[in-house]
């Protein structure tokens, strides 16, 4: 079942089981819709709507995003209908399951080439401090 950003307000996204690291986009929406004050803060510093393509062993591509420049929230696809997004992020799911959960950086993964970022490469910066906050709640 896809979840269109509009359907997304509950806090919770279904977690795909081909895609393990999905459960963080739900602990990073969790994480936004239970700190007002936080998503407002990320919203302010993001200013831009970030993209994941992530793709699975299996070799199969699916897609989330973070809506940093309006709402604070998160949503299944590229962007929210009718907008486009400012950063997108391609990675394996491994990879953005150990970004997740701290145990390898975003910049690591970048100048390895195992993570490609499209847009504003400065923007993607402003998304660590979102991750770091759903490492506490997402189990990978």
């Amino acid at each position: 079942m896809l979840v269109e950003s509009s359907d997304v307000d509950d806090a919770h996204l279904p977690v795909n089981e081909s895609f393990p690291s999905s459960a963080a986009f739900d602990a990073i929406n969790s994480s936004l819709q239970n700190d007002d004050a936080g998503r407002k803060d990320a919203v302010k510093n993001g200013k831009a709507i970030f993209a994941f393509k992530l793709k699975n062993k299996k070799g199969q591509e699916e897609g989330w995003h973070i809506d940093l420049k309006e709402k604070g929230v998160v949503g299944k696809g590229e962007a929210p209908e009718g907008q486009k997004a400012d950063v997108i992020l391609s990675l394996s799911d491994e990879d953005f399951g150990k970004m997740v959960a701290g145990t390898t950086q975003a910049q690591r993964l970048f100048m390895s080439g195992k993570l490609k970022v499209k847009g504003d490469v400065m923007k993607a910066t402003k998304m660590e401090p979102v991750l770091k906050k759903a490492q506490t709640k997402a189990k990978l």
